[in-house]
């Protein structure tokens, strides 16, 4: 499906003043036009999908223009500033390995990447003890996907190679992510396609109300695959197009499953972990403990880091030189990643997530009640939440509604990034975790104006 691309046409529209929520100007601003046309020159198309808000600063849970424009952020920058835009210990953290010396080391020791890695394992449950530091989070999923085969390749032999992944799913924009991805326009440019990796139903209750664990047997039986085949099983601990999760006792049976059959459990939490869902990692809400981890966004707040964490007996399979990148363990990013995990910790910040959740969720839901005709359906759990925008009756994707509603509360000053999800209809909220009950309630308010006034 296409994308949407916001009209650069300022348009004015009523004056906004909050204790967290300014706007003063037209929206698009005028004086930002210059910067917005530079940027459509000089970037790819793919570039300009988002609201034309030129940042300039931001601070806690807020984005300031240059032009006196306040937004309150519901994106966290695509979930990455869990703690906060521009926290003082963030940046302290930076400017002083800056100040210090060392920008790079490549895969030459340096005390912060030491420093990370153990932090890394110091938080995660055991026995995932090993740490890969790496730069995105399509690197550290296609990175879980190698070790997956090659444990399996080792285990149970050259056929042992299938890679089960869910529809819907989305694990990054490489080769091998995409794959791994349930969403079919975007592996049309792939073409050929690799045959082992299989897609089954995620139980989100919604796009699939077949919950129980049968359906994935099911699923994997009709596509041919043999369980004994499978090297890795990897989901997302919610899906992030729509912040849904599946059941407990269903990621329950994923993993004996994998254990019975000499599988992987991957569990993809570049959005979920570092207190976003109201625990350090999401996949705590499941009672489970996955075989390797993906991380990303919220591991630094700021810079790009990723990393897969694991157990050695998974993480030791290549030797010294044979599984490396460029960037790893970058120590102006590493140090920027300890400081931010430290502020998560210190502050109660996954705690502050699940409070504020139970504020957000129940404003989304008085909404959800009042719009349920075009509303299919509102996920999430902590400080992330999906609501499924559909046509009138069904069920089917309203993606243009979506569209007009992220656009209304940008000009109400309530900043939301692009719809994502199935149909591109999910309007995705995901304030920074420092978010206050005072906060969230404008933020509800904000929408509700917004979904009154666009809604057919």
């Amino acid at each position: 499906m296409a994308g949407r691309a916001f009209s650069m046409k300022p348009k004015d529209v009523p004056k906004v003043d909050t204790p967290f929520r300014r706007i003063a100007t037209q929206i698009p601003v005028p004086e930002s036009i210059p910067v917005l046309e530079k940027l459509r020159t000089y970037e790819p198309v793919s570039m300009s999908g988002q609201p034309l808000v030129v940042w300039d600063r931001a601070e806690g849970f807020q984005i300031h223009d240059k032009w006196g424009n306040i937004w309150l952020d519901w994106s966290s920058g695509v979930l990455v500033t869990n703690c906060g835009h521009g926290r003082d210990e963030v940046r302290e953290a930076i400017s002083s390995q800056v100040d210090h010396g060392l920008l790079h080391s490549y895969c030459f020791a340096n005390e912060p990447r030491a420093l990370l890695a153990e932090k890394l394992v110091s938080v995660s449950p055991d026995p995932l003890d090993k740490v890969f530091i790496l730069t995105t989070g399509s690197e550290a999923t296609e990175n879980a996907v190698k070790l997956a085969r090659t444990h399996g390749i080792k285990t149970g032999g050259r056929s042992k190679i299938g890679i089960v992944t869910f529809e819907n799913a989305f694990h990054g924009r490489t080769l091998g992510a995409q794959q791994a991805g349930g969403i079919p326009a975007l592996k049309e440019w792939i073409v050929n396609l690799d045959p082992a990796f299989y897609q089954v139903p995620f139980p989100d209750g919604f796009r699939c109300e077949d919950r129980s664990f049968s359906l994935f047997e099911k699923s994997l039986a009709e596509q041919g695959a043999d369980p004994d085949s499978v090297a890795g099983v990897m989901t997302e601990t919610y899906q992030g197009g729509g912040a849904s999760f599946a059941p407990p006792e269903y990621i329950q049976a994923l993993a004996e499953w994998c254990k019975r059959h000499g599988a992987l459990l991957i569990m993809d939490e570049v959005q979920a972990g570092f207190g976003r869902t109201g625990k350090m990692f999401g996949f705590e809400h499941y009672g489970i403990v996955p075989d390797l981890v993906c991380c990303g966004k919220g591991i630094s707040s700021s810079l790009p880091v990723s990393a897969v964490i694991g157990r050695s007996e998974i993480m030791n399979q290549y030797g010294p030189g044979e599984m490396t990148s460029t960037h790893t363990g970058n120590p102006v990013c590493a140090m920027a990643a300890l400081a931010n995990i430290k502020l998560i910790e210190k502050e109660g910040l996954a705690e502050n997530a699940r409070k504020m959740g139970q504020v957000l969720h129940k404003g989304l839901g008085e909404i959800a009640e009042k719009h349920s005709d075009i509303i299919g359906a509102c996920h999430g759990l902590g400080l992330v939440a999906g609501l499924h925008m559909v046509k009138p009756g069904g069920k089917d994707p309203d993606g243009d509604l979506a569209f007009r509603i992220i656009e209304r509360s940008v000009e109400k000053g309530l900043l939301f990034f692009a719809p994502v999800g199935f149909g591109g209809a999910t309007v995705k909220i995901a304030p920074p975790l420092t978010i206050t009950e005072e906060a969230v309630w404008d933020g509800v308010h904000a929408l509700s104006e917004a979904i009154e006034e666009v809604r057919p």
